[in-house]
């Protein structure tokens, strides 16, 4: 009768830890377009708050260094064909 209590009480904090997770990186998400949202335009957080959180924020600028690096520019090469 215990061992049941016990499966759906780890059962229930592994699915609660997989939302806070989940929350977690889309909140990531969310502040990494607020940090850098001035880029298309939408108004930027006070810039001392910036400089508290972007500690947290190593893993997003990995991501978004890598999109970079690896990307491609498809208007460049449209570009490139008609010698712009």
């Amino acid at each position: 009768m215990q061992n049941w209590k016990i499966l759906i009480r780890e059962w229930l904090i592994s699915e609660a830890t997989g939302y806070i997770r989940a929350e977690e990186k889309e909140l990531a998400h969310v502040f990494m377009l607020l940090l850098f949202g001035s880029l298309i335009g939408i108004p930027a957080p006070p810039v001392g708050l910036s400089l508290e959180l972007l500690p947290y924020l190593g893993e997003e600028l990995k991501i978004m260094e890598n999109r970079v690096v690896n990307g491609d520019d498809l208007f460049g090469q449209m570009a490139g064909l008609f010698d712009i």
